[in-house]
């Protein structure tokens, strides 16, 4: 019995760490090609592009809420199809 919760454990943990594993590499390739999210906190405060963390218009947009902040598309992500060419 303790030898078959040993080996559903490892399995359970292998298949965990694939998991983390692989969002690990889909984010290095963002970082890597220069992108990191769609939208970009902009603002006095945020400077240009600004703060590019947002996978959605909507969160970008409740994040600058009451601020004087606005959020537009990251460049990166907007001109990386072009950079591909």
């Amino acid at each position: 019995m303790r030898a078959t919760v040993s080996i559903v454990t490892s399995v359970v943990m292998l298949v965990v760490m694939a998991g983390i594993d692989s969002a690990s590499a889909q984010r290095l390739r963002g970082v890597q090609s220069g992108i990191q999210d769609r939208y970009c906190l902009q603002g006095r405060s945020w400077g240009y592009p600004g703060n590019c963390q947002f996978s959605t218009y909507r969160q970008c947009m409740a994040t600058a809420s009451g601020t004087f902040s606005s959020c537009g598309i990251n460049p990166a992500y907007a001109y990386a199809r072009d950079r591909r060419w």
